[in-house]
């Protein structure tokens, strides 16, 4: 935890939004994987972590902006339990290190939330992702299971994103000192991937360095020869010289702060020359779009400086062809870039994502429809204190190709006969993690290696040591 008074700030800030009205939090729960003991990872609800700060399950908490109350519910140890599990401390002496000295059970809690839905008082929760916290609601208010979502708060949610969304300098800190073990993640994976290993091998080997530094993995390992899948968790495939391998892999300091980066290497000792070309396409993007950033920039803006980046490698390539502007506009450059550029980072890998996107990313402006722009997480306008990713790629997907071939789309700007010599392709994208600052922006944490030397660098320590 950080010290109290950083949660007792917070919450005063985020009381400032409100007149009247119980503010809700709900904790998360243990999730059970095959049977009630045997439990995945316990992960605390990231809003609740940030105002309350305590990482442990079966928790609740109140913020009573009428009576100027805030409390922390949830049930002692039976001696079954301690038993079981060694003595703990108390919900009261957990929620003193908050800051906070009332504490009640949850059976208390649940005669607060009635007794105050019986006085039509507001009641403030925010939107449910995981089906304990629409069982409680639905248990403890009666808000039907399959529409928990419609009554959740607006002014929470607002409230909520545009005070988490500026990182105070103790975040920053614990931000760069996971964004740096992800960093050794990466330069783990190069040092070590050789041709005949498994996927799951240098997977092994990446979640490796993140326990050892004393936290864990910010959201499940892509590593993976098949980079044209944007998500691809499968761990499987046996790598071999001429593959391209891309990671994509963050840390989790004990503080639940993420890092998220990429980095996309051969499995041979260097790059071919049709790697290369690609390869570097994608770097000249990211370069584009990080030398961009500054305070006042549209996020969107950014994104379209990497897909011009990108359409005109490309163009180079003899892959596109026509104006980039229009082609830009009308989305033609999503064939080979359909999904953004960067999204906000901090307690969450994708931060707030939670409170949507429409809300955290885009400042309440409408999302587009747009195939590609519509995978675009992070819109709005950039201010000091924003920690988001830079991650523009290059993408041959063969499903993707085969589809817009058959319908003749955006023929007037894709060789078709060129992308389809590159089908077996794959996909290679670079990602750093970025602070916005009153002039500009810093990358975050160890510098990872992404020119073309850099890498082959890296890669010659896996064979020659």
């Amino acid at each position: 935890m950080f010290r109290k008074e950083t949660y007792i700030n917070r919450r005063k800030q985020l009381k400032s939004n409100f007149t009247t009205g119980i503010l809700l939090f709900l904790g998360n729960e243990e999730s059970s994987m095959n049977y009630v003991d045997n439990t995945y990872r316990f992960r605390q609800d990231s809003t609740f972590l940030y105002y309350f700060g305590l990482d442990y399950p079966g928790l609740a908490g109140i913020i009573d902006i009428d009576n100027d109350q805030e409390t922390i519910f949830g049930d002692d140890l039976t001696i079954d339990q301690i038993v079981w599990m060694g003595a703990q401390p108390t919900i009261r002496e957990r929620s003193e290190k908050a800051g906070i000295q009332s504490a009640g059970s949850m059976r208390q809690l649940l005669d607060l939330l009635q007794s105050a839905k019986q006085k039509g008082r507001k009641i403030h929760f925010l939107p449910a992702y995981r089906p304990e916290h629409q069982a409680k609601l639905y248990n403890w208010l009666q808000i039907p299971i399959h529409a928990t979502n419609r009554y959740a708060s607006a002014q929470l949610m607002i409230a909520v994103g545009e005070q988490r969304i500026i990182k105070s300098t103790e975040e920053i800190e614990r931000i760069e000192q996971a964004v740096s073990v992800t960093t050794d993640m990466h330069l783990a994976a190069m040092r070590y991937a050789k041709p005949g290993m498994t996927e799951a091998q240098v997977a092994a080997k990446v979640h490796e360095v993140a326990l050892s530094a004393g936290g864990d993995i910010s959201f499940p390992v892509i590593a993976t020869i098949n980079g044209q899948t944007l998500h691809n968790h499968f761990h499987g495939n046996t790598i071999k010289d001429g593959d391209l391998f891309l990671l994509d892999a963050g840390a989790e300091d004990p503080l639940h702060y993420a890092g998220d980066m990429s980095s996309t290497f051969p499995v041979s000792p260097i790059f071919t020359k049709r790697q290369k070309e690609i390869y570097q396409i994608a770097l000249n993007a990211h370069h584009a779009a990080l030398e961009a950033l500054r305070p006042g920039i549209s996020f969107k803006e950014i994104h379209f400086m990497a897909a011009r980046k990108i359409f005109d490698g490309l163009k180079d390539l003899g892959f596109t062809r026509g104006n980039t502007e229009e082609a830009v506009q009308a989305g033609a450059h999503a064939l080979f870039f359909p999904c953004g550029t960067g999204h906000l980072l901090g307690l969450d890998v994708h931060d707030m994502e939670n409170l949507g996107e429409q809300n955290v990313g885009y400042a309440g402006q409408p999302k587009s429809t747009l195939f590609g722009l519509k995978s675009l997480r992070l819109a709005r306008e950039l201010k000091p204190g924003f920690v988001l990713t830079i991650e523009p790629g290059v993408y041959f997907i063969p499903e993707l190709i085969d589809l817009w071939k058959s319908q003749n789309k955006f023929a007037e700007f894709i060789d078709y006969p060129r992308v389809e010599e590159y089908k077996d392709f794959s996909g290679v994208r670079n990602e750093e993690d970025i602070l916005i600052t009153e002039t500009g922006y810093r990358i975050l944490g160890k510098p990872l290696a992404k020119s073309i030397e850099e890498v082959e660098a890296e890669r010659a320590k896996a064979f020659h040591g």
